[in-house]
């Protein structure tokens, strides 16, 4: 049987690197990839490497900041134009240093 590819998240609840079911939605463990807090949009890598945009406001400790590298929890949702987003971070480790 060949490899279907990539689930889109939410299809059956493990894609993407699912960690812990948390009711409808599942957290997820990465890591901050890029963050510009001019514009306070950044990016977070899933465990599994995948890839998601986030706005600050999606910080859920209020501070609108994190740094590169910092282990965060989170979850995906959609978002405009058929793509998906990461919501609800929460910082659950400091960036490792060099």
């Amino acid at each position: 049987m060949s490899d279907p590819g990539p689930r889109w998240p939410g299809e059956d609840g493990t894609a993407f690197g699912d960690v812990v079911a948390s009711g409808t939605r599942s957290s997820r463990l990465g890591r901050v990839q890029a963050f510009d807090s001019e514009r306070g949009l950044g990016l977070v890598v899933a465990v599994d490497g995948a890839v998601f945009g986030f706005h600050s406001t999606a910080i859920s400790d209020g501070s609108r900041r994190v740094a590169v590298g910092d282990a965060v929890s989170f979850a995906v949702a959609a978002a405009h134009g058929g793509r998906y987003e990461a919501v609800g971070l929460i910082l659950v480790g400091p960036a490792e240093p060099d």
